[in-house]
C-alpha cells in the first residue's frame, strides 16, 4: 500500500476494509470508555504492536489524544538495535515518533521472563515521568491462549488460568490496558501489512528452547483434533468471571490480615494458618507486592516451598522475591531483603 493510501485508511478508520473497520470501531469504543487523553503504546516491531500503533494513530484522527510510542531494545540478539531503528523508520513514514530505550543490564537466565520484567520496568518509569496514566500493549487472542497453556503446565490455579486481564491496575497512578485480547493475530498481521507494508520477524519466536514457542506449535494439532483457540478463549473468559468473585473475597482477607507499618508487613500467624491453601498463596503474594511493588505474582512453586517452610515448628526465617520472612511474637513479618 502506498503512503498516500495508508494515510487515507488511518484517517477514515479503515472504512475500505470491512473486517478491519469493525476491529477499529471496537477498539475506539474501548478507548472511549477509559476517558483518558494520553497513552503510552508499547512497540516491538512485530505485527501485533504495529497493528496497535496503526489503530492508535487512526484513533487520534477521531479524538484529540496524545499517544507516546516506546520500544525497548533488550540487546540480547546481535542486530537488535538495527531492527529497532528499522521500526523507527517505518513509523516515521506515518509521522509517528518512536523513542528507543536500550537495556544495559545483562540477562543470563530465564531470558524471556527477565526481559519482560525489565521491559515493563522501563515502560512504567517512562509513564510516571511523563504523567501517562495508561499503558497499551498488543497482547492478542493467541497470546491469551498461550499464556493459559503456560500456566496450566506450571500447575496454576484459577487466578493464573484466567490469564491476562484486559485492564489491570499497576498502582495508583498507572493502569495497563490490553485492548486486542479478543482479536485474532491474522487480522493484526493484515493491519500491519496494509499500513506499514511489512513488520519485523523476531527469530526467538521460532526458538524451541522457549516454552511459549513449544506451546505455539500445538495450535495446528489442536485445531486438527477439533479444538480451536476461540473455544479455549471462551473457557478463559468463563474462568475470568469466576475470578472476579474470588478477588472480591480476597480483598476482604487482605484488608483484615495484611498490615503495613514502617516498610514492614505484619500478618497474624494464627489467622494465616487458618486460611485455605490457595488463600495463603494469594496473601503471601499480596504481602510481597506491598514491599516490592511487583506487578506479577511469583511462580506457584516458589510460593509453595515458602508455605511448607512456614508450617515448620522451628521456622525462624526464610527469603523469597527479594523479601525476608521472619516470626516476631504472634506475627509473621515481611520486609525487603537488603
Amino acid at each position: 500500500m502506498s503512503k498516500k493510501n495508508s494515510s487515507v485508511s488511518l484517517k477514515n478508520g479503515f472504512k475500505d476494509y470491512k473486517d478491519i473497520s469493525n476491529i477499529f470501531l471496537n477498539f475506539k469504543k474501548k478507548l472511549d470508555s477509559l476517558n483518558c487523553n494520553n497513552f503510552l503504546v508499547a512497540v516491538s516491531g512485530g505485527p501485533d504492536s504495529l497493528a496497535l500503533v496503526a489503530l492508535t494513530k487512526a484513533y487520534a484522527y477521531y479524538k484529540k489524544t496524545k499517544f507516546y510510542y516506546v520500544l525497548v531494545n533488550h540487546n540480547i540478539r546481535k542486530g537488535s538495535l538495527q531492527e529497532a531503528k528499522k521500526v523507527k523508520t517505518l513509523l516515521k513514514k506515518e509521522k509517528i515518533n518512536l523513542k528507543i530505550f536500550t537495556n544495559k543490564k545483562k540477562i543470563y537466565k530465564n531470558i524471556q521472563s527477565e526481559a519482560r520484567s525489565i521491559r515493563y520496568d522501563i515502560l512504567f518509569k517512562y509513564c510516571k515521568k511523563n504523567k501517562i496514566k495508561i499503558l497499551l500493549t498488543a497482547h492478542n487472542l493467541e497470546d491469551q491462549v498461550e499464556t493459559f497453556f503456560i500456566r496450566l503446565s506450571r500447575g496454576s490455579g484459577l487466578k493464573g488460568l484466567s490469564s491476562m486481564k484486559s485492564l489491570s491496575t499497576v498502582d495508583r497512578q498507572l493502569k495497563l490496558f490490553r485492548p486486542l485480547l479478543d482479536i485474532k493475530k491474522n487480522f493484526l498481521i493484515e493491519i500491519s501489512k496494509k499500513i506499514f507494508g511489512k513488520y519485523i520477524k523476531d527469530p526467538s519466536n521460532k526458538n524451541m528452547k522457549y516454552l511459549r514457542t513449544k506451546i505455539r506449535n500445538l495450535k495446528k494439532p489442536l485445531e486438527k483434533s477439533g479444538i480451536t483457540y476461540e473455544q479455549i478463549f471462551r473457557s478463559i473468559q468463563n474462568l475470568s468471571s469466576s475470578k472476579i468473585t474470588l478477588e472480591e473475597y480476597l480483598k476482604k482477607i487482605f484488608k483484615e490480615l495484611i498490615k503495613k507499618k514502617n516498610k514492614v508487613v505484619y500478618l497474624n500467624f494464627n489467622k494465616y494458618h487458618n486460611l485455605g491453601h490457595y488463600t495463603k498463596i494469594a496473601v503471601l503474594n499480596e504481602s510481597i507486592k506491598k514491599i516490592k511493588n511487583n506487578y506479577y505474582d511469583l511462580r506457584s512453586k516458589k510460593i509453595q516451598n515458602l508455605i511448607i517452610n512456614l508450617k515448620k515448628r522451628d521456622f525462624k526465617k526464610s527469603t523469597l522475591g527479594g523479601c525476608i520472612f521472619f516470626k516476631k511474637g504472634e506475627n509473621l513479618c515481611i520486609k525487603e531483603e537488603k
